[in-house]
C-alpha cells in the first residue's frame, strides 16, 4: 500500500491511503538544517562538509527569528517513499576524499558538531532510553554526530570515524475511521560503515555488498567503520523503517520536549513563592502597623514643640520630590523599561496561550523583536511623562535619547559579536540583508513611535507631587553603615535573582545547550513573581532609607532591583565555568557579550519595576499626611 503526503508541511502532512503505483506524489524530499555544537557554539552550514548535493541547492524560506539563530534549511537527496521500507539506499560516493574535505570532517567531527534534518517540521533525533520509577522512556536527542574519535586498537592513535548511513525509523499515526495518517515521530539512528562493492561502481542501480538482504537490518556489529583521512573513498546511504504509532498528531511534540525533571519547576515556584511571602510579611508589616501609626500621628500633631520633635520620613516632605540628578536620563530608563516590561509580559501570554510554541522555529525571536519595535510607543510616552513632571524643556533631545540608547547598545554589541561570527564563516552571522531589516524595524517603525508616544506624554499636564518641594535642600544626617547606597543596593537585589534563578539554569540550558524550552506557564508564574519581589523589596528599602531622613531615593529605588542583574551576569559566569564546554576564544566571547546584553536588559526591566513600586509607594504616603 502506498500514500499520498498532501497538506501543508506547517500543519502536518496528512498520509491518504491509495492503492496505486507511486509516483513523484509519493516521494519526500528530507530538508537539512545548520551543523550544531555546544562546545562552539557557532552554526555552520549542512554543505560546509562535503555531504552530497543537489543540483540546484534551494533555500527554504525563513522568518527573521530562524535567520537570527543561524537556521538555514535547504534540500537535500534523501529522498523517502511514503510508507515504503527500504534498505540501503545509496545517496552518493565520493572516490576519495581531498585533504580539505578530511580536515573539514575532522574539524567538525572534534568540535562534536550535530546534523539536523527536518521532515514534515519534526526535527531529527537520536533515541535515549531513560528510567524513572522502574519504568524506562523514551527521550530524544537533538540531531545526530557527525562522527567520532576512536582508537582501533587499545592504546593506540585516536581515529577520526564518519557517520555515512543513517537508518531513519518515522513513526505515523493511523486513524481507524478516516484511513487517514500523519507523521508523529522522525528518528534516527548513525552507523559508521566501511561499504564494499563488486567493481566496476553502478551509478544507476549501486549494489553494496555490506547492504546484502539482511545482512544490516537490525545490527552492524562486524562491519568496519568508515575512517576520515586523505585518499578514503565513502559512501554515503540510508535506510527507511515506517512505524506505527498510537502518538497522536496533537501530542507529537511531547517527546521532545520532555524536560529532565518537573519537579524542579515546581521547586522553583515553591521557592519564589516563599521569597514574596516573606517580603509581602515585611511590607504588610510596615504597611498596616508601622506606617499606619506614623501617618495617625503625624496627623494629629497640633503644637509648634510637638511638630519640632517629629522625626522619621515626614520631616523630609519637602525634599523628597526634589528632581534627581541626570533626571533625563533616568526618564530614558524608565521609558526604556515599560517598552522591555511590555514586550516580556505580552510575549509570555501568547505563549502560555500556545502561539509561540517550539514548533514555530524562530517564532519566539520574531514576536520579541517585533513587540519591541511596536512597544516603543509607550517608552515615548512614559519617559516623556516623567521629564516633564520633572520640570524638563527639551523634550525632542530626552525623546532621541529614549528612541536610540538601548537599541544603539544593543545593536553595537550584537554588530561586534556578528563580525566576529563573519569571520569564522559560520551561518550564525546574520546577512547584510537582514541587518537592514533590523536597521529599517528600528528606525523605521521604532524611532517615530517613540516620538509619537512622547508627543502626547509631553502635552497632557505634568503629574503634581503631593507635597511642596523647598527651594533649599535639607542637609542629609550621617547615616549608618547598613544605609550605604552600595552595601543597600547590593542587599536588595540578591532577593529578585533568588526568586529566578532556578527558572535561569532552564533557560540558559535552553539557549546555550540546544534544548527546547517550553514550560512557558511557569516562565509566566515565575515573571509574576519576579514583578511582586522586585516591588517589595525596592518598598521596603525606600521607606528604611526615608525614615533615616535621605530623601535621595530616585536612583536609588531603580538600582535597588536592578542590581540583581550583576548577580544575573556572575550566575552566568559560574554556568559558563561549570556546565559548558566551550574553549575558543570567539565563543568564549558570544558568550559573554550575549549575556552582558541580557544583563543590562534585566537590570533595566527590574530597575523600572522597582522604581514604579516605589514611586507610587511614596506619592501614597506623603499624600496621605497633613502638610502645613
Amino acid at each position: 500500500m502506498r500514500v499520498n503526503v498532501t497538506g501543508a508541511t506547517g500543519a502536518g502532512a496528512v498520509l491518504v491511503s491509495r492503492e496505486k503505483p507511486s509516483s513523484a506524489d509519493d516521494i519526500v524530499n528530507l530538508k537539512v538544517n545548520k551543523l550544531t555544537s555546544t562546545k562552539t557554539q557557532l552554526p555552520y552550514e549542512y554543505y560546509s562538509l562535503p555531504y552530497c548535493r543537489p543540483d540546484p541547492i534551494v533555500n527554504s524560506a525563513e522568518n527573521l527569528g530562524e535567520v537570527l539563530r543561524g537556521d538555514r534549511i535547504e534540500n537535500s537527496l534523501y529522498q523517502i517513499e511514503i510508507r515504503l521500507d527500504e534498505q540501503c539506499k545509496v545517496v552518493c560516493k565520493i572516490d576519495s576524499l581531498s585533504a580539505s574535505q578530511a580536515k573539514a570532517f575532522q574539524g567538525k567531527i572534534d568540535d562534536e558538531y550535530r546534523v539536523n534534518m527536518i521532515l514534515d517540521n519534526l526535527p531529527v533525533a537520536m533515541v535515549k532510553m531513560r528510567e524513572e520509577n522502574g519504568k524506562p522512556f523514551k527521550t530524544y536527542e537533538r540531531g545526530y554526530p557527525v562522527g567520532f574519535k576512536a582508537a582501533i586498537e587499545e592504546g593506540g592513535e585516536e581515529k577520526f570515524f564518519l557517520h555515512n548511513h543513517l537508518r531513519f525509523t518515522i513513526l505515523y499515526h493511523k486513524d481507524i475511521e478516516t484511513d487517514l495518517a500523519r507523521i508523529v515521530g522522525f528518528e534516527t539512528e548513525p552507523f559508521s560503515v566501511k561499504h564494499e562493492y563488486e567493481p566496476p561502481w553502478d551509478s544507476v542501480k549501486p549494489l553494496l555488498d555490506t547492504c546484502s538482504p539482511g545482512r544490516m537490518q537490525y545490527v552492524t556489529h562486524g562491519l568496519a567503520p568508515q575512517m576520515v583521512a586523505e585518499g578514503e573513498e565513502v559512501i554515503f546511504s540510508y535506510d527507511v523503517i515506517f512505524k506505527m504509532s498510537d502518538i497522536k498528531w496533537a501530542s507529537r511534540w511531547d517527546t521532545y520536549l520532555l524536560m529532565m525533571d518537573d519537579q524542579i519547576h515546581w521547586f522553583s515556584i515553591i521557592n519564589s513563592l516563599m521569597i514574596v511571602l516573606f517580603l509581602s510579611g515585611m511590607v504588610g508589616m510596615i504597611m498596616m502597623r508601622t506606617l499606619h501609626r506614623d501617618i495617625s500621628k503625624y496627623n494629629q500633631l497640633e503644637t509648634v514643640e510637638e511638630a519640632q520633635e517629629e522625626t522619621g520620613w515626614k520631616l523630609v516632605h519637602g525634599d523628597v520630590f526634589r528632581p534627581p540628578e541626570c533626571f533625563s536620563l533616568l526618564s530614558v530608563y524608565v521609558g526604556t523599561g515599560v517598552q522591555i516590561f511590555g514586550m516580556c509580559l505580552i510575549t509570555l501570554v501568547f505563549a502560555v496561550l500556545g502561539f509561540l510554541s517550539p514548533a514555530n522555529r524562530g517564532g519566539l525571536m520574531t514576536a520579541m523583536l517585533l513587540l519591541f519595535v511596536f512597544m516603543g510607543l509607550f517608552a515615548g510616552y512614559f519617559s516623556a511623562r516623567f521629564f516633564k513632571m520633572w520640570k524638563g524643556t527639551e523634550w525632542k533631545a530626552n525623546t532621541l535619547r529614549t528612541a536610540l540608547m538601548f537599541p544603539a547598545t544593543a545593536f553595537a554589541i550584537f554588530f561586534t559579536l556578528n563580525m566576529l561570527i563573519w569571520g569564522e564563516k559560520s551561518s550564525g552571522a546574520v546577512p547584510f540583508g537582514t541587518l537592514f531589516a533590523l536597521m529599517f524595524l528600528w528606525f523605521g517603525i521604532s524611532v517615530p513611535l517613540v516620538f509619537i508616544g512622547s508627543y502626547f506624554g509631553y502635552k497632557k499636564p505634568a503629574m503634581e507631587d503631593p507635597v511642596r518641594t523647598n527651594k533649599i535642600p535639607r542637609q542629609i544626617p550621617d547615616q549608618a553603615w547598613y544605609m550605604n547606597p552600595i552595601f543597600s543596593v547590593l542587599v536588595g537585589g540578591i532577593l529578585p535573582f533568588g526568586a529566578v534563578f532556578i527558572e535561569l539554569f532552564f533557560i540558559l540550558t535552553s539557549v546555550w545547550l540546544h534544548q527546547f524550552y517550553y514550560i512557558f506557564g511557569f516562565l509566566f508564574l515565575v515573571f509574576v513573581i519576579l514583578m511582586i519581589t522586585c516591588a517589595e523589596i525596592t518598598i521596603v528599602l525606600c521607606y528604611f532609607q526615608l525614615c533615616s531622613e535621605d530623601y535621595q531615593w530616585w536612583w536609588r529605588a531603580y538600582f535597588t532591583s536592578g542590581s540583581s542583574s550583576i548577580y544575573l551576569f556572575l550566575y552566568s559566569c559560574f554556568y559558563f565555568f561549570t556546565k559548558l564546554d566551550i574553549t575558543k576564544p570567539v565563543s568564549g566571547m558570544l558568550y559573554f557579550g550575549y549575556m552582558a546584553l541580557i544583563s543590562y536588559c534585566f537590570f533595566i526591566l527590574t530597575g523600572t519595576m522597582g522604581f514604579y513600586a516605589c514611586f507610587m509607594f511614596v506619592r501614597t504616603i506623603y499624600g496621605s499626611v497633613k502638610i502645613d
